[in-house]
Order: C-alpha cells, then sequence, then structure tokens
C-alpha cells in the first residue's frame, strides 16, 4: 500500500500534467488566433491589391515589383451579374471626349450618336503566339464595343504589344496600348458600362469583389470616371474584382488556348500594380473586324 508520501507525489504529478496540458492547449489557441488574424490581414491586402491590379497607368510608370499584388481569389467573391435588369434602346448616344492625354498613335474618335445596342460583332486579333478569336456584345456595353471596332476598324491595335501579365490572384493578358508601357491610350475617354452600370453609384457593393469568369474581356481603367481608352484585358481564368471595369465579351477557345500557352511561361513580376511583361512576348500582329 502507498505511503502518504507517495500518494503526495503521484498527486504531484498528476497535477503537473494536467497543467502541462492546460499550457499547451492554451498555446494552440494562440498560434491558430495569430493565424486567423494573419489570413484577415492577408486576405484585406489582397482585396486592396485587387481594387488597384487592373487600372491602366496614370501616366507614371509601372517598373517595381509589389509583393502584395500577388493574391488569392478572396472566398467572398460573389457572381457578376448575369444581364443588364433592363435591356436598352436599339441604339444610344454615347459620348467620347478628348482626354487631355493625347492619342499613343495616330486615330480617330468613333461616331458618338445613333450607336447600335443590338447584336454582337467579332473581332480577330492575330497574335505573334496564335489567334484570339473576341466576340464583343453591343447589348452588353454598346459604347465600348463602338471603340473598339472603330479602333480596330482603324488599325490602332496592329503591331502593338500585349504588355501585361498577370498568373497569380488574377489570371489576365493586358492589351490596348501601342507604347507598351500601361500608360498609353486613344486621346479620349468615355464612362464605365456593364456591370457598373447596373449598380447605384453610392452602392457599398461597387467596392466588393465579384468573380470576372474565364473568357471575359473587360476594359482596364486608371480608376477615375471617363478614363477608358484603348486598354483591355483577357481574362483566362476566374479572378475577383470590384465591378468597376466594363466588360463587353467573350474569348473564344482557340483565343483562351493561346492565352494559356502565354501564361504557362510566367511573367517578369515588374509591375507594381501586379504581374509584369510577359515571358513569352506577344505581339498583336492585325486587329480585323468580321465582316
Amino acid at each position: 500500500m502507498p505511503s502518504n508520501e507517495q500518494r503526495r507525489q503521484a498527486a504531484k504529478r498528476k497535477l503537473e500534467r494536467q497543467l502541462e496540458r492546460r499550457a499547451e492547449k492554451s498555446r494552440k489557441r494562440k498560434q491558430m488566433t495569430i493565424g486567423a488574424s494573419i489570413l484577415g490581414v492577408v486576405l484585406v491586402i489582397a482585396a486592396g491589391a485587387v481594387v488597384y491590379s487592373l487600372t491602366k497607368s496614370d501616366g507614371s510608370s509601372d517598373n517595381t515589383a509589389d509583393g502584395a499584388a500577388t493574391t488569392q481569389e478572396s472566398p467572398s467573391a460573389a457572381p457578376m451579374p448575369t444581364a443588364r435588369a433592363k435591356a436598352l434602346p436599339a441604339t444610344v448616344d454615347c459620348s467620347y471626349p478628348a482626354d487631355g492625354q493625347g492619342a499613343a498613335k495616330p486615330v480617330n474618335a468613333p461616331s458618338a450618336t445613333g450607336v447600335s445596342a443590338q447584336g454582337t460583332v467579332t473581332v480577330n486579333l492575330d497574335t505573334s503566339q496564335g489567334p484570339i478569336g473576341l466576340e464583343l456584345d453591343r447589348a452588353e456595353s454598346p459604347c465600348t464595343v463602338n471603340s473598339m471596332v472603330s479602333l480596330a476598324s482603324q488599325g490602332y491595335l496592329n503591331d502593338t504589344p500585349c504588355h501585361r501579365l498577370s498568373t497569380t490572384g488574377l489570371k489576365i493578358l493586358q492589351c490596348g496600348d501601342p507604347t507598351g508601357q500601361g500608360t498609353g491610350g486613344p486621346g479620349y475617354g468615355f464612362n464605365n458600362e456593364f456591370p457598373t452600370d447596373q449598380y447605384d453609384p453610392n452602392d457599398p457593393a461597387l467596392s466588393s469583389p465579384v468573380t470576372y469568369a474565364r473568357g471575359t474581356i473587360a476594359m482596364a481603367n486608371t480608376g477615375q470616371p471617363g478614363s477608358n481608352g484603348s486598354q483591355f484585358f483577357l481574362v483566362y481564368d476566374d479572378s475577383p474584382l470590384p465591378p468597376n471595369y466594363t466588360v463587353f465579351g467573350t474569348i473564344d477557345d482557340a483565343g483562351l488556348a493561346t492565352i494559356e500557352k502565354i501564361a504557362a511561361a510566367g511573367d517578369d513580376g515588374s509591375m507594381s500594380a501586379g504581374g509584369g511583361k510577359p515571358n513569352t512576348p506577344v505581339q498583336i500582329t492585325t486587329a480585323t473586324v468580321a465582316a
């Protein structure tokens, strides 16, 4: 039979083990709390980076890498509206005022009156890496489509580079700047259309990410009203962005295969907004509007 001393020692050892287990559980809880806090900060930073990452440069050069721009998709990204709540009339009037920056390449602003808001139009991009077919939706964003058709018809996009690729978080190839620096445009600007115009201007949802789906074509802008120009981005995998970038069509299967081939080689990470120049250079040789 154990003595009183032995019983006291056994009880002491049991208490010490209980205290050690409680301390270990406390350490694990603290680690989990810190981990959750870090994840929350990362998601906040990611959301901030996403807001900036699809803007075009506003006169400044993007030549520094920014680690915060390598983001993961926010789990709270909502679906984008699939269609306009109310169809547009058969024709609309647009506005393409001069932006004060001048055109990166000689081009005229498109006609702004009686613009069709019906049907689709095909624009074929022949590039140094393969074909990219675009189906532009007038019913979705007629003024944007009108501008892009005008630019293609005038040869503005011919012999121009796709200057930016992003392969982490945002999966996009950005084109439409003849300078290849992310600062050039056609010398005029115009306002956002779908899906931005489906929200009240004061709706906080305009600051929350939605999913820009694989195959989407959308306009880049500086974040300022009326700053759409000639730069557009091609989404080759679902990407989270606030609904502040005009969607105006879709990419065909051959085009997605071309972009995925370019994306597989990665980018040089040189742009502070995220991504960089494609490691496999890509040049739009000709952009033609299908008859």
